[in-house]
């Protein structure tokens, strides 16, 4: 789970264990991203947009050639390749991103795309770890019960209460140095602020130490009422005589009202007249306000991936997601939830304030994206930029969404007030200026608090999108520094969203850090635009000025 911000001393969030580099290498041969094919026209290697049968195809052709791949590249007797996804590029070119078990066990850390030219040539594989995948021994000397014991003891002391473990499973770590076999434990509970307790607990199954952990949730045509956008034109459904606030136009999405509960699904908002709220907050647990905002925020998001990269829906298949508001009493977080494929809002101090405004709501559903793309370890480095991802792509349905209530700007939760003092949760241009945020790499950046170690990358997309220096954009004013004083223009924001979806989906894994960050954009602007383009060079220099190279 990855709700939208931490506290300070009391979040279950900060995870010391770092994980290794996402390593970039082809089939037998090491590849740098300069070397990277440059596309031979622009935006050749875009991905194209599929139907949900042509992508389900593709996925099924993928699974069926599995173990002819797995020999291609390389792979064990023991591994075995499972497609988890494909995205195919205009000029025919496919990356095909798969887990690995080794011995029927599933290989944590181990993922990696598998890059096809259209001909059919592998070109390439971008791999998790660039360890050999092998164990001496497959029998545990740690019980499960150990495990799982040690697991719940793990939450506990990250705050988590009324922390359960519901059975340990045999997995290979791959994650960070040699494959060891181990066990993977899933508590649940809640965690010190209400917020719903995922947390995967990493144990060596020969020694009992802990290896790893990481939190599993990740934080998310009527007329609507909204409190942060205006009055808003929203899809739903008629039923009988009673409108409901389901999208049928965009999979199904549905917007439920948990009542101030924590648990459970809700129930679907209903409406006789296809009017949804007044455009005020009320701490009633039947206010449509907060249900309007979030269902506007889910249809603006999913049109912005859908005609910005031509991905359909969270999981590039069609089907909607669901929205729940009104969650706990007076709670001041947002997050999202694979698990039940939902985001979830709360309604902040005296449940008056909803975290659901329109970059938020884009930044939770992207973390739904990234989980079912590159899987970034929500830890570490990693874990920096699986937030900092949420915050590039919540910005770019907030400028999608040219909404005069909400204009599109690059700051970070300025409409939901979460400080009290009216200024945002945090700002790209210049990161640190939320007191806590990274404006430049370094070796510490790592241990920083996922929210804050994200500073690094939201400060190459804004130098990336607009450049250096002192400017305004729709009334705001930005200064942006550079860690080594040179001086970068920007190529503009929708090139950066580019380059950086492209990155995402086809270049980065789970242990993708700065160092690989780097390396992934650089080989998605040479295969959008050309190695050497304008494109390219501004990327590198971005990364440069934030002290990434």
């Amino acid at each position: 789970m990855s709700p939208l911000y931490a506290r300070h001393k009391r979040t279950s969030l900060v995870i010391a264990t770092a994980v290794a580099a996402g390593a970039l290498v082809s089939a037998g041969l090491a590849t740098s991203a300069s070397a990277a094919p440059a596309a031979a026209k622009p935006l050749a290697a875009a991905p194209t947009a599929l139907s949900a049968t042509a992508h389900a195809s593709l996925i099924k052709q993928a699974q069926a050639d599995a173990s002819e791949t797995a020999q291609q590249i390389g792979l064990g007797a023991k591994e075995k390749l499972v497609v988890k996804d494909v995205v195919k590029d205009v000029d025919g070119t496919l990356h095909t991103r798969y887990e690995r078990t080794y011995a029927g066990l599933p290989v944590l850390g181990g993922d990696l795309v598998v890059h096809t030219a259209k001909s059919g040539k592998t070109e390439g594989v971008t791999k998790a770890t660039k360890a050999t995948i092998k164990v001496a021994s497959l029998t545990p000397k740690l019980t499960p019960a150990a495990a799982e014991k040690q697991a719940v003891s793990a939450a506990k002391t990250l705050g988590s209460a009324k922390s359960t473990a519901d059975g340990a499973r045999k997995v290979i770590w791959a994650g960070s140095g040699k494959p060891v076999l181990a066990y993977e434990t899933v508590v649940g509970g809640l965690q010190d602020d209400g917020t719903p307790n995922q947390l995967h607990v990493i144990t060596d199954a020969a020694t009992g130490k802990k290896l790893f952990e990481y939190q599993g949730i990740e934080n998310a045509t009527g007329t609507g009422k909204t409190l942060y956008s205006g009055t808003v034109s929203l899809d739903t459904t008629l039923s009988g005589s009673t409108y409901q606030l389901t999208d049928a136009t965009r999979g199904g999405h549905k917007t439920y009202n948990l009542a101030h509960k924590t648990s459970g699904t809700g129930t679907l908002f209903t409406d006789a007249d296809n009017i949804w709220g007044t455009g005020t907050a009320s701490s009633s647990s039947t206010d449509q306000t907060a249900a309007a905002d979030a269902a506007y925020g889910a249809q603006e998001t999913w049109d912005f991936y859908k005609n910005t990269f031509g991905r359909s829906g969270i999981k590039n298949n069609g089907v909607g997601a669901y929205s729940r508001v009104h969650y706990g009493n007076s709670y001041v977080n947002a997050f999202w939830d694979d698990s039940c494929f939902c985001m979830t809002y709360g309604d902040g101090s005296s449940n008056t304030h909803p975290l659901t405004s329109l970059d938020v709501a884009g930044h939770e559903m992207s973390h739904g994206v990234t989980s079912n793309t590159a899987g970034l370890n929500y830890s570490g480095e990693s874990g920096g930029l699986n937030e900092a991802t949420s915050d590039i792509f919540g910005t770019g349905v907030e400028f999608y969404a040219n909404n005069s209530s909400d204009a599109g700007d690059y700051l970070i939760g300025e409409k939901i007030n979460i400080n009290g003092d009216g200024t945002p949760l945090r700002y790209m241009d210049k990161p640190s200026k939320d007191g806590g945020s990274a404006d430049y790499w370094s070796s510490s950046v790592g241990s920083l608090d996922v929210h804050y170690s994200s500073g690094v990358a939201n400060h190459f997309f804004y130098l990336l999108s607009e450049g250096s220096g002192s400017k305004t954009i729709n009334g705001v004013t930005y200064n942006s520094p550079t860690y080594n004083g040179s001086t970068v223009t920007g190529i503009g924001r929708a090139k950066a969203l580019q380059i950086w979806y492209k990155a995402l989906t086809t270049y980065f894994t789970s242990t993708t850090n700065y160092k690989s960050a780097r390396t992934g954009t650089l080989s998605a602007a040479a295969a959008l635009y050309g190695s050497g383009s304008t494109e390219y060079n501004a990327v590198a220099a971005a990364w440069s000025a934030v002290n990434v190279s």
